[in-house]
């Protein structure tokens, strides 16, 4: 399984597009009904799939999906999963502007909807996990951050995802639900990057999901505050109209909303849809 680097910036430029069909892999059950839409082929067996599927995903995704990506390749011998993970923003542009690619995992149904809008994919795309805001800091909480509004305090660094991404946009759902003003330090491209400066201590504090705390360990403490709850994100999924290989594409995300792949997203943080 191959990963490549997050793309940074928005130096891809926005084209064409689609919508993307989710088909029920043989003997991999979906969590989430209301997906089983099909269009094209499915893969009937295992022995059916080869060659790589590429993924485009939400940075927050990178630790699940490098899982389920390694569950699918031994799975499915012969098979390949390469990763491009990062904001969701930049990947839809990426994909709108012909960048190649199988299937479009997002944080967000607004970035999304840039995909689906343009043309570029072959069906509805389906929500397979939710998302929630969390507070990182540094490891013992030394800012003594307990709330939202602790972060307004000017002694503090604070930093924030882009707004055009999902967990920035979703943050300033949450700063303006408390009538709360926030000037952060910097605006990150995604939320790894906001998350990174909290663990290299170059930030006292940034708003991410609580997936990247959980998935930071003991590198940041995680602080929950109230708020978050009227900013969850959706995760919707699809596969892409110009996939190179639309069984491996489609088996894939039968993976992400089976029992199994399900178990592996729950497990770092994720709620179900």
């Amino acid at each position: 399984m191959t990963r490549t680097a997050r793309p940074t910036g928005r130096t891809l430029h926005v084209a064409g597009a689609g919508t993307a069909v989710l088909l029920a892999l043989s003997g991999c059950s979906s969590s989430d009904g209301s997906s089983s839409a099909a269009s094209g082929s499915s893969a009937s067996s295992s022995d059916e799939l080869s060659g790589t599927v590429t993924v485009f995903a939400a940075a927050s995704l990178e630790e699940s999906f490098t899982t389920l990506g390694e569950e699918f390749e031994k799975a499915h011998p012969g098979t390949k999963v390469s990763f491009s993970f990062g904001g969701s923003d930049s990947l839809a542009a990426g994909i709108t502007g012909g960048a190649p690619a199988d299937v479009f995992a997002s944080a967000s149904p607004r970035t999304m909807k840039t995909v689906t809008d343009a043309g570029d994919a072959s069906g509805t795309p389906a929500t397979f996990v939710r998302n929630q805001l969390e507070i990182a800091t540094l490891p013992g909480n030394p800012g003594k951050i307990s709330s939202l509004k602790d972060l307004t305090d000017p002694g503090l660094k604070v930093v924030l995802c882009d707004k055009a991404v999902p967990c920035g946009a979703a943050a300033q759902k949450a700063l303006g639900a408390s009538g709360l003003e926030l000037t952060p330090v910097s605006y990150e491209q995604d939320v790894k990057s906001a998350l990174t400066k909290v663990e290299l201590k170059e930030a006292d504090a940034a708003i991410v999901y609580r997936t990247d705390v959980h998935a930071a360990g003991d590198k940041v403490e995680g602080v929950e505050f109230p708020e978050s709850a009227d900013a969850v994100n959706d995760y919707p999924i699809v596969r892409l109209k110009d996939t190179g290989n639309a069984a491996a594409a489609t088996a894939f995300i039968a993976l992400v909303q089976s029992a199994q792949g399900q178990k592996v997203l729950t497990g770092a943080g994720f709620l179900k849809p």
